[in-house]
């Protein structure tokens, strides 16, 4: 979830219907399709029923996503595909809900993801395509077309989600990890929204992973999310606090975050890749 604080400034959409091309002569890679003005539509009326269908079927309760097993299905690496040139069609000019803007960002940032991991794996860390200087870096390099632009990952969180002055977006858009929030078995969705926010927000800090309280020492341990995005909870501990504190897990936590009697430390990020083939849990 550290996702970082730099911008791609390249890309090109890809023509047709290719999924996945090299467009650079380096490294940029891009998905979805160039769509003609004449065929986009509102956020509004973007299906994301195909990405539910493939969340239910790969992705377990706790976030764990079956990469292999996905990978092994051309069917269904061709569904993944087809539902992301359907992102493409999205007019970003076009007059929507909020809350569908909301759950199509959303929805594309983790597809996205998805889609760039099943590229490399087999693989044990997203911070394996991650290059700090040449080469590629799946959060700057892997382009969505959305109308008549790109998107790189980054770009989608910093540029367009953060911007939309929603914070639990940041237990919603997961980057393949451990310490991520859980990616949700289902598709976000304008009508659940809400619903969906608050859960899976109260799921996340309901994990020793994310959270820990100390009553006895007066302590807390964050996630460090919450340290590389703290301004986007508050601008000051009080406030931060006060703002998580109606999805942490007790109430002797959420009285505690809520008074502001707590020092705050935060967590070690575990960056291994959330891939149920693995044993840990």
């Amino acid at each position: 979830m550290f996702r970082r604080h730099t911008f791609a400034m390249f890309g090109l959409a890809a023509v047709g219907s290719t999924i996945a091309s090299i467009v650079l002569a380096g490294s940029t890679v891009t998905v979805g399709r160039a769509t003609p003005a004449n065929q986009q539509v509102s956020f509004d009326r973007i299906d994301h029923s195909a990405w539910d269908a493939l969340l239910k079927k790969y992705v377990d309760a706790q976030g764990q996503v079956a990469y292999q097993a996905w990978k092994k299905s051309a069917g269904d690496s061709q569904v993944l595909d087809a539902y992301i040139n359907s992102l493409s069609r999205a007019n970003t000019q076009t007059q929507a809900s909020r809350e569908a803007k909301l759950a199509f960002w959303i929805n594309a940032y983790n597809a996205v993801t998805v889609k760039g991991i099943l590229r490399e794996y087999p693989t044990t860390s997203i911070r394996n395509h991650t290059a700090k200087v040449f080469g590629y870096n799946i959060w700057q390099d892997l382009m969505l077309t959305v109308g008549n632009s790109t998107y790189s990952l980054e770009d989608m969180e910093h540029k367009v989600l953060r911007k939309m002055g929603e914070p639990r977006v940041h237990f919603a858009i997961v980057c393949a990890s451990y310490s991520c929030p859980r990616l949700l078995n289902e598709a976000y969705v304008a009508a659940r929204l809400e619903e969906q926010l608050t859960i899976n927000t109260r799921v996340f800090f309901a994990n020793e992973r994310n959270f820990r309280y100390d009553a006895q020492s007066q302590k807390f341990q964050l996630s460090s999310i919450l340290s590389w995005f703290e301004g986007d909870f508050g601008s000051d501990q009080a406030t931060r606090l006060k703002s998580i504190a109606p999805y942490l897990p007790t109430e002797s936590a959420i009285g505690a975050a809520r008074a502001n009697s707590v020092s705050v430390s935060y967590l070690d990020y575990d960056w291994s890749l959330n891939d149920q083939k693995t044993s840990r849990r």
